[in-house]
């Protein structure tokens, strides 16, 4: 075992890596640990060439200084990407340095039948799938390691922040998969990483067309191409979006949504081409069922998940249903219309205030989307909503005495909090929000067998119905009908109760 030392080839810093004989070996790179692990030193097999090179100096100095000069530039660098920041050279060889992963992103536990994999980073593959999570797998994973499905929403925001960055500054992923981000379902967190390849349009091409099961159709069926001919459809921001959708519906569903049973050539890899490419068509297709997933094709370990009668994709919401359509109907052949990272980050978000407690302590997955009825049921365990439950729908002031609704509602449970992005429109919930703007401004309990809304900051809370003013300290009931100004500055919204289950 030896220490190296390496010096970087953009400016005068030097590094050092512990060189025990065995590094961990990816596909290009073999990557070592600095003596004190606060970053690994990357180092690729094979020699780069000049624009190679070139895309590598401009990700560690000129996006990288994009990022930390930007809002929420921290956030991103320490939540979001685990950026290169800076090139080193060894016997004409270029390696990356890379900040060390988080430990939430290391397995604790692993699998639940032993601990092969404790230490081993969370790739994301072990969270996208069925088999990992059902407990007779041979090597599941361990309860403690898998989060609850809110959780998972999380998740996705995360990816999809990362990918509206990249796609603000520019860039495109090109390679985005579950290989390429780390998850950690127990805090909500997903980081990307491998960011060396990014595409910059007319600059720096796409060094691969993607990996399996994340590739657009549109690279896919035209791969055949020449690089050069005009037809041929290489990576980029559209085919980044596709990408996402893929992850997305993964994470929430745990199946691929154009892996279904439908077979359109004898030799399989012609037929994986045809369904993944050209043939492409969504399993959950409204009209065309000819793709649909049946279950007699998938193992006994993926078929709970597998079944789209049971658990399709509408149980993920009223947003995230239309985003899906958008993506896998409407968008799959006509990338132009696929939803852009920003949308999923909104449409994940306002889902996440539909989102309910399941009264059965032994569901796997502990919430639900609220269905839009009145008696509404965990679909995934079959338990009733037991009590009234309120649904709080958002309307915003048009104009003076006209008020309009905003398609954008607060699901109510015991302890849950009123944030100042409900209160306000004009705040938005994203990553640029203040520590003073997370912090809660109300918050929702049940009092004596009725729902109160408990004013903890807000100076305008008004009860409309009852022509109350609410001070800081007291409390509103809800009931059905009733209406809430929750504050009478511009932007200021209003809410409707509805109690549902009554």
């Amino acid at each position: 075992m030896s220490t190296i030392s390496v010096k970087s080839i953009i400016n005068d810093k030097t590094y050092q890596y512990i060189d025990n004989g065995e590094p961990k070996s990816g596909t290009a790179k073999n990557v070592y640990f600095s003596p004190d692990r606060k970053y690994v030193v990357a180092i690729f097999k094979e020699k780069q060439d000049f624009n190679q090179k070139e895309r590598l100096k401009n990700i560690v100095t000129k996006y990288l200084n994009q990022i930390e000069s930007k809002d929420a530039g921290q956030y991103y660098l320490e939540e979001i990407y685990r950026w290169p920041t800076d090139i080193v050279e060894l016997n004409d060889k270029i390696g990356l340095i890379v900040p060390i992963y988080k430990p939430k992103f290391f397995f604790q536990t692993g699998y639940s039948s032993n601990d092969l994999i404790k230490g081993e980073e969370k790739n994301g593959k072990w969270f996208a799938g069925a088999k990992f999570r059902n407990k007779q797998f041979p090597l599941s994973l361990d309860s403690t390691e898998l989060g609850k499905w809110l959780n998972y929403f999380q998740v996705c925001v995360n990816l999809a922040r990362g990918v509206k960055k990249l796609h603000q500054m520019g860039l495109s992923h090109s390679d985005l998969s579950y290989n390429n981000v780390l998850v950690d379902p127990l805090t909500g967190s997903a980081c990307m990483i491998d960011l060396d390849g990014l595409v910059v349009p007319g600059l720096y091409p796409a060094e691969v067309i993607g990996t399996a099961d994340f590739i657009a159709p549109e690279v896919l069926s035209t791969k055949h191409l020449s690089k050069t001919d005009p037809n041929r459809k290489l990576p980029n921001r559209l085919t980044d979006l596709h990408a996402l959708a893929c992850l997305v519906y993964m994470y929430l569903l745990h199946r691929h949504p154009l892996k279904g049973s439908k077979v359109h050539d004898l030799d399989t890899e012609k037929d994986d081409l045809l369904s993944m490419g050209e043939k492409a068509l969504f399993i959950e297709h409204p009209t065309d069922k000819s793709n649909i997933l049946k279950i007699k094709d998938v193992s006994k370990w993926d078929a709970y998940w597998a079944d789209a009668t049971k658990l399709p994709y509408s149980i993920t919401g009223p947003y995230l249903k239309l985003l899906f359509e958008k993506a896998f109907i409407e968008g799959l052949h006509n990338p132009m219309l696929r939803p852009t990272a920003e949308e999923w980050e909104i449409g994940l978000l306002k889902t996440t205030d539909l989102m309910q407690q399941c009264g059965n302590p032994s569901c796997e997955q502990k919430w639900y989307v609220f269905d839009n009825t009145n008696t509404p049921v965990c679909p995934f365990c079959g338990t009733k909503h037991k009590g009234t439950l309120p649904v709080l729908d958002f309307y915003y002031q048009f104009k003076p005495t006209v008020w309009r609704p905003e398609n954008h509602r607060l699901m109510v449970y015991n302890n849950q909090y009123l944030f100042q992005w409900h209160v306000d429109r004009n705040i938005s919930r994203n990553e640029k929000l203040s520590a003073e703007q997370k912090i809660p401004v109300g918050y929702f309990a049940l009092y004596n067998n009725k729902w109160v809304l408990v004013n903890q900051k807000l100076n305008g809370l008004k009860d409309l119905t009852d022509n109350k003013e609410v001070k800081v300290g007291e409390m509103v009931e809800l009931t059905d009908g009733k209406k809430i100004l929750l504050s009478k500055e511009d932007g200021g919204r209003l809410i409707l109760v509805t109690l549902a289950n009554k």
